[in-house]
């Protein structure tokens, strides 16, 4: 069964808006949980604009599922995720211009230096994961650098209506038999939305969707414990 990570990052955004104590990502935390959550998912961003280091280290010592830590493949980030030991590592581009992630990680171009990495981080039994665009390129590289999952970026097919987004999501079911065949734990994330969930959820071999920022704004409305448990129905339905 697709299991559900909630991404807490836009809790701290609402907090950093005017650089005071509350909300506290932390204690959102625990509702997500109470949600149903499986899983809880922090992107430390270098710039450090919505997630802290404080944040970090105090999920990793109360949440009760488990901790993804979203970061750049950097060696300050490298140390971080050495002290706080998380449960998962996911590997992610990051921009300092972006408004959120554009685009998946190219492990391709940046192997040598990723296997060095992803090699440094399984030495601890952190299990890691590359956030890579639905490619069968990407996905036999990420497999060769020794990542432990992929989660496929999803961004484009939240983008596409019709006959786009049906042709897109068949390359993410294509992407994640591929991954599995080869070994590789499929996670899924990126633009997902109370609307267009479910046909990711259908697919075959899906272990984890990974969603933040529709799930907070529908806790705007109904509070975050509602609406993490709205999005868990949704994908456990099928």
């Amino acid at each position: 069964m697709t299991t559900l990570g909630v991404n807490i990052d836009h809790i701290a955004n609402v907090r950093e808006a005017r650089k005071t104590v509350e909300p506290d990502p932390v204690q959102f935390a625990f509702l997500a949980e109470l949600g149903g959550a499986d899983s809880i998912t922090v992107h430390l961003r270098e710039d450090r604009r919505h997630i802290q280091d404080r944040d970090v280290y105090l999920l990793r010592e109360t949440i009760k599922t488990k901790l993804n830590l979203e970061m750049a493949a950097t060696e300050e980030m490298l140390k971080i995720a050495k002290n706080i030991l998380p449960n998962y590592v996911t590997l992610v581009p990051e921009k300092r211009e972006e408004v959120t992630t554009e685009g998946g990680l190219d492990v391709k171009s940046n192997a040598r230096y990723l296997k060095n990495f992803v090699e440094n981080l399984r030495d601890l039994n952190i299990k890691v994961s590359a956030f890579i665009d639905p490619s069968v390129e990407q996905i036999n590289y990420s497999k060769e650098m020794g990542f432990d999952f992929i989660e496929l970026h999803t961004g484009k097919y939240a983008e596409l209506t019709g006959d786009g987004q049906y042709r897109e999501l068949q390359r993410i079911m294509e992407s994640t038999h591929k991954a599995n065949d080869l070994g590789l734990v499929v996670n899924a994330g990126h633009g997902l939305n109370y609307n267009n969930v479910k046909k990711i959820a259908s697919i075959n071999n899906i272990n984890e969707l990974n969603i933040g920022h529709s799930i907070v704004a529908r806790a705007l409305a109904v509070g975050l414990e509602k609406s993490v448990r709205e999005m868990k129905s949704l994908i456990t339905s099928n």
